[in-house]
């Protein structure tokens, strides 16, 4: 999941793309968010569209658009970001559907805080030239959470019970190399439990 204005990044995992496993998932992974997320944008897969993820959204006040049909420009930043970030980083080989476990658990207590507090994002400044065409150029590389909290008046927008300097103790509790290798590491011996 991303959002579209921090370009804040959260990675889960599941054993299959289905309503069953998805559900408590898709719970976890928006709760993850520091923010409050007021929409949820989806393509129009069937894991997505349906009562279960409605009653979801619903119960947590989240109004849900969808992709329109054969438009793949929709769906570009969180395309984008899965090539840049979770190809890059878990490679394109098969991965046994029985580790989606501890997979999820890395991406929770490891990596989206790398991702969102320890690597940088490019913010595009849309340049107009004398024809009205739109060009993005990309001169603005700022981690997440400091996009977040170069937000006016960032604080309005915290789930309940968090601060800024609880968020800040996350992201400088280590420099952004330091926390890479720890996260490498332990990338490292989720790789290695995959082999036994």
């Amino acid at each position: 999941m991303v959002d579209e204005v921090t370009q804040m990044e959260i990675i889960g995992c599941v054993e299959k793309i289905s309503e069953q496993y998805l559900e408590t998932l898709l719970e976890d992974l928006i709760l993850q968010f520091p923010f409050k997320i007021i929409n949820f944008h989806s393509d129009n897969g069937s894991e997505y569209i349906n009562k279960t993820v409605a009653k979801l959204l619903n119960k947590l006040i989240i109004h849900q658009t969808k992709s329109r049909s054969r438009k793949c420009n929709d769906q570009a930043l969180v395309e984008g970001k899965n090539g840049a970030v979770i190809r890059k980083h878990m490679g394109r080989t098969h991965i046994s559907q029985k580790n989606a476990g501890p997979i999820n658990l890395f991406y929770k207590n490891c990596f989206n805080v790398y991702v969102n507090y320890h690597r940088p994002s490019g913010f595009p400044t849309i340049i107009v030239d004398s024809k009205g065409k739109q060009k993005k150029k990309y001169k603005t590389y700022l981690v997440p959470y400091e996009k977040f909290k170069s937000i006016p008046n960032a604080t309005q927008y915290l789930r309940e019970g968090l601060t800024i300097e609880s968020l800040d103790k996350i992201a400088y509790a280590k420099s952004d190399n330091e926390y890479a290798k720890e996260m490498q590491k332990e990338k490292d011996k989720l790789f290695k439990n995959f082999k036994k």
